[in-house]
């Protein structure tokens, strides 16, 4: 039946909710609009959310040999794991 809520959907309120909380956790004294909210506060934690779950993703890859990072820091680059003589 359509316009009942899903599982999908509360999910998705909920992450939205632990965002938007989240962005307030680091900047206790913002206020914004609704599109702000969304521009700003939501895509911007959205994207170092993913950047977060890439670092992991990239490290357990290394871990598994399949890749190596070569520097550190923020100039560290990863690629395909050169082959051993």
């Amino acid at each position: 039946m359509s316009g009942e809520p899903n599982n999908a959907d509360d999910a998705r309120e909920r992450e939205l909710g632990e965002l938007v909380l989240g962005y307030l956790g680091e900047h206790p004294q913002a206020m914004e609009t609704l599109d702000g909210i969304a521009e700003w506060w939501i895509e911007r934690r959205s994207i170092r959310v993913e950047i977060e779950v890439l670092s992991h993703v990239l490290e357990t890859l290394i871990e598994r040999g399949v890749i190596e990072a070569v520097g550190s820091g923020p100039n560290r680059r990863y690629r395909v794991k050169s082959p051993t003589a």
